[in-house]
Parts: structure tokens; C-alpha cells; sequence
């Protein structure tokens, strides 16, 4: 029998080609075995982020230079995931096998949604023990990205009593970003859909608005800060929003908004006091910013919002879900099947 033959093997969502979720499917593939500096995690939760979708479909065009020009160069997807270390490579010094970890796959050739994940340990934080993998699972992508949203390069943050408005508050990113504001000591005001205000609500938002109604963005009210995930409308509208000296930070959306705020953004800030950005530094999965979000979660201040889980097999459908825009929060892929109706939205640990 051969080498190749006795090699173990696992189970993964494996990504021949660009497109819709039609394109994935799950397959035995060789099991990864650590080398130098790097992991070996067995995933026991991983979660599903708009970018996600992005990198699926190849969008934007420019991105292909990271994943490959004519089809995706890993063949693997997912980048949130929590598990236990099974193995270790002779040069990694931060974890031993057994240690409870999770992390952020984004530059490590993603691949959460299998059943092993294999990166260099600088991937990878420890789990504090209060802390559900499922929980875990939810935080390396979206949370950091609410983090930084919300502090500017020079390190300016929304401060107490001011008025922080979260466009997108209810998917993957925003009910992240509406807690930490409220944690700093802000009111809150949450934007979305009106079949997901009463969810804004429930994580704290002191306002909701129903971008459906009404004239949008609002005008009656201004803001010190607006962090702008859903990324549609124009930044002149945006900006009769903000405050003389306010901030706007955009983190998602269209590729022709983002490209606006890219070159708008700084002609604006240097013609006035407000600042408006989109958000160039953010660095994936921080240090800093992560023991900054235990903390958090430790004191009682931010509690991941899970919507739906779902088995590994049926990832495709969990995409789907996620692309519809119906998820209240995060949705995490589990190693083992969940129960057959989902829970309730809300917050769970």
C-alpha cells in the first residue's frame, strides 16, 4: 500500500470554481498535517460571514488576484473557526494539544468549513474557558471588523453620549458594532429592515430605523458617528447625517460605493472637520482588538447574537440563507446535526 493511500483523510466543503453555492459540496479530502509553525485544530463551530459570499462568487474581480485569477487557488472556504488543537508542528511555542482555540483563516488560505484546520499559530488565539466554541466561532471576522469600524487609524472612538448610528444593524457585522458602541458608552441607533427591528432592539439599540420608510438617510437628526456596513447610498447623503466634526466609516457594500468612499473620502475630510473614511486598516484577527472583545464578553458588555446553526453537509444552504439578508445575526456551521427546527433568534451562548 502506498503513502498516498494510508494518508487519513476528513471531511470539506470543497470550492472548484466561482459562483453561487450550487458550486459546493462536501467531500473527503487528505487530512493536513502541521508543519514548522503551524496547527492542526479540529473544528468543532465555525460561522458564515458576508465575505463569504464575496469570495465565492470571485467578487470583486480585483480580489481574484488573492484567490486566483481563473478559479479559487485554495479550494477550500470559511474563514471564522473554533476547535481543539489535535497537532502541532516542532516550531510552534503558544499552544499545546488539547488547548480549546479559534481563529481567523483570511490569510491563511481559509478552509473553516471542513472538520480540520490547519494554519500558523499566529492564526489562533486561546478560547477563553467561559466561552462556548459556538461562541467563539462568531467573533474572529465580524467582531474585529465592528471593533475597528469603530476607531479611527489615529485611534479616535465613538465617546459617552454620542450619537452612533450602525447602518446594517442586524447581520453578521452590526449587532457586533451596535454593543461595543453601547459599551463605550454611546446611544445607539440601529438601521434595518422592519422585520428585524424588534431583534435591534433586543441587542441594545436605543433607536431603530426602518430604512424602508421614510427618507433615507435620515436628516432630522445627526450623528457623531455612522458606521455604514450596508454601503448603498451616497456619501453627500451621509454626510448632511454627521455632526460639524463627525466621523462616517464605511466597511461594506456595493463596489461602486466603496470605490466612492475610496476616493471621496479623503477629499472630504481634508475640506471639513468631519472625517469620512472607508476602512483601510483593518488588520484581521488584531491582538489587541481580540483580548479587547473577551473582555467585553467576559464583563457581560457584548454577547454574540447566533441565529441558525447548521451541519457541515448543508453549508450551501446556510450560504443561502445568509445571502437572502433574513439572518438576525450570526449563523454557524456545527460539527455535529442541530436540532431540526433552529432556535429562536437571540442571543445565545
Amino acid at each position: 500500500m502506498d503513502a498516498a493511500a494510508e494518508q487519513p483523510t476528513m471531511q470539506a466543503i470543497v470550492w472548484p470554481r466561482y459562483g453561487s453555492p450550487d458550486v459546493l459540496h462536501l467531500e473527503d479530502v487528505p487530512k493536513p498535517r502541521p508543519v514548522e509553525d503551524q496547527v492542526l485544530v479540529q473544528v468543532v463551530a465555525a460561522s458564515l460571514n458576508r465575505a463569504d459570499l464575496d469570495y465565492l462568487r470571485g467578487w470583486p474581480l480585483f480580489g481574484r488576484l488573492f484567490t486566483g485569477l481563473r478559479r479559487p487557488r485554495s479550494g477550500r472556504l470559511g474563514l471564522d473557526a473554533a476547535g481543539r488543537v489535535e497537532a502541532i508542528g516542532p516550531k510552534v511555542t503558544r499552544f499545546q494539544v488539547g488547548d480549546e482555540v479559534y481563529g481567523n483563516m483570511t490569510t491563511y488560505g481559509f478552509g473553516a468549513f471542513a472538520e480540520y484546520v490547519c494554519a500558523p499559530e499566529k492564526a489562533f488565539a486561546l478560547k477563553p474557558s467561559a466561552m462556548t466554541m459556538e461562541a467563539a466561532a462568531t467573533i474572529p471576522e465580524a467582531a474585529i471588523v465592528a471593533i475597528q469600524g469603530l476607531r479611527l487609524r489615529g485611534g479616535r472612538t465613538p465617546k459617552p453620549g454620542d450619537r452612533v448610528l450602525v447602518n446594517g444593524a442586524s447581520g453578521s457585522v452590526g449587532p457586533w458594532a451596535v454593543q461595543i458602541a453601547k459599551a463605550l458608552g454611546a446611544e445607539v441607533t440601529g438601521v434595518s429592515r422592519p422585520e428585524k427591528l424588534e431583534f435591534v432592539r433586543s441587542i441594545g439599540a436605543d433607536h431603530v430605523v426602518d430604512y424602508t420608510a421614510g427618507q433615507f438617510p435620515p436628516r432630522t437628526q445627526r450623528y457623531d458617528w455612522i458606521l455604514d456596513i450596508a454601503g448603498k447610498d451616497s456619501m453627500r447623503d451621509w454626510r448632511r447625517a454627521l455632526t460639524p466634526n463627525g466621523v462616517y466609516v464605511v466597511v461594506g457594500g456595493t463596489i461602486p460605493r466603496m470605490l466612492q468612499a475610496l476616493v471621496m473620502g479623503p477629499l472630504i475630510s481634508r475640506s471639513a472637520e468631519q472625517t469620512m473614511a472607508i476602512m483601510t486598516w483593518w488588520k484581521p484577527f488584531r491582538r489587541e482588538d481580540v483580548a479587547a472583545l473577551e473582555k467585553l464578553v467576559a464583563d457581560g458588555k457584548i454577547t454574540p447574537a447566533i441565529d441558525r446553526r447548521y451541519p457541515l453537509r448543508e453549508v450551501p444552504d446556510a450560504l443561502r440563507y445568509v445571502d437572502s439578508g433574513h439572518a438576525k445575526g450570526k449563523v454557524v456551521i456545527t460539527m455535529h446535526e442541530p436540532m431540526s427546527l433552529p432556535p429562536a433568534p437571540g442571543l445565545h451562548w
